[in-house]
């Protein structure tokens, strides 16, 4: 242990003639403490919610989708062969979409008509496990009455619909006839309800086969699009690239980060916003770092100026006060550390803190630290201190050591 290392420990443990130089000590760990655990709390609640709301939303949609310029897609098969040769897609289904409105019992509301492939969509999108009591495979086509729709949980609300009632689909195209175009409208037996927790979803979708959804838009053997599940949903955007490349024109590619980016990169503003307005309580205790070293050396002239004296120079005073500040930093760092990320523990095993469902799409609050955080965090609140000290250090190197003993 160094000389400097043993005196500044020496005076962080020593009795105050002033005692309020210890108080205001020990108010700057507590400062640095509390604004490293808020830190911590508030950025993995915050990395909870991006996790959970990401799930939702990939839940119901995919990693990446395959569209035309033309509007629609009909050598289906060679396309998601051609798309399941590049190198990170996993899986791959057809699928359709169309505004339609929906009516039951006199009720009636806008929707998003869905056509899925029962057999493939499960392995691109999680949509199985949002569906109450059943899977896709109650779209599969019957021999005889209605065939089935699933309703969004808000949805059926909204119109009255149960699972078993019987719903007309209207779609605003309509078909061509002898008499001019008619609104076309077909009846669908409700097989079962969808609840992703996103209420956008659940109050505007309605999921139908692929075979049905065709049929009832007169689409022929043409869909809307490819959807893509791919082994990396950060290198989504790349592989959209190369698959954009190897189709060539007509076809073009778009993202998960394409379709949410207004909301994700809100989230990820608000996140650096959050970082930035908590680590002022950090720069708080900082600043008693320097009250506290300026009354310090007030009190330690005498002993600064016998140093001086005995042959120290001005580098090590210096390094005497920097790392007092300094240890009071990393204590109050590492007092957070451990205090944070025991609640984040606590908050994420108990879940004490409960949300109103019917406001908030989730329950409990969700908690996720990265470690990429944390240390960030532990950088920073120790860098902050580190600076905090070198105003009052170099003051005390700057001693003159005749001048601090002439009146002693």
């Amino acid at each position: 242990m160094s000389f400097e290392t043993f005196f500044s420990q020496r005076y962080l443990k020593a009795k105050r003639r002033q005692g309020y130089i210890s108080i205001i000590t020990g108010i700057s760990i507590l400062g640095i403490m509390i604004g490293v655990m808020a830190l911590i709390i508030v950025l993995a609640v915050m990395n909870g919610f991006r996790e959970d709301l990401l799930k939702k939303i990939l839940g119901v949609n995919s990693h990446l989708l395959i569209l035309s310029y033309k509007g629609g897609i009909k050598n289906t098969e060679a396309v998601i062969k051609k798309a399941l040769k590049v190198d990170g897609v996993l899986a791959a289904t057809p699928f359709i979409y169309s505004q339609v409105m929906v009516k039951n019992a006199g009720n009636i509301s806008g929707a998003i008509l869905r056509g899925l492939d029962p057999a493939t969509a499960g392995s691109v999108i999680n949509i199985d496990s949002m569906i109450k009591g059943g899977s896709l495979t109650v779209l599969k086509e019957t021999e005889t009455g209605p065939q089935g729709i699933i309703l969004g949980s808000e949805l059926s609300k909204q119109i009255g619909a149960l699972p078993g009632d019987t719903v007309t689909v209207v779609s605003p195209i309509g078909k061509l006839t002898p008499l001019g175009r008619v609104a076309n409208e077909a009846k669908f037996r409700v097989q079962a309800l969808f609840e992703s927790g996103m209420y956008e979803y659940d109050s505007s979708m309605v999921c139908l086969s692929l075979a049905d959804a065709q049929d009832f838009l007169s689409l022929g053997d043409e869909v809307t699009g490819i959807e893509l599940k791919v082994r990396d949903i950060d290198e989504s955007d790349k592989i959209g690239e190369i698959i954009q490349d190897k189709l060539g024109s007509p076809y073009w590619t778009k993202d998960w980060k394409v379709m949410n980016r207004s909301l994700f990169s809100a989230l990820k503003l608000e996140k650096v916003t959050m970082f930035i307005i908590l680590i002022m309580i950090v720069l708080v205790g900082a600043l008693n770092i320097i009250s506290s070293l300026v009354m310090l050396v007030m009190e330690k002239t005498r002993d600064i100026a016998i140093l001086r004296t005995m042959g120290a120079s001005s580098k090590s005073i210096m390094s005497i006060f920097i790392f007092q500040g300094l240890f009071v930093g990393l204590i109050g760092t590492a007092l957070g550390l451990l205090s944070g990320s025991f609640l984040c523990y606590l908050l994420a095993r108990y879940k004490f803190i409960k949300l109103p469902p019917d406001v908030y799409y989730i329950a409990t609050l969700p908690v996720r630290m990265e470690w990429f955080d944390v240390a960030t965090i532990a950088i920073a609140a120790v860098v902050i201190s580190f600076l905090a000290t070198i105003y009052p250090s170099w003051q005390a190197s700057k001693l003159n050591p005749v001048e601090a003993l002439r009146y002693e």
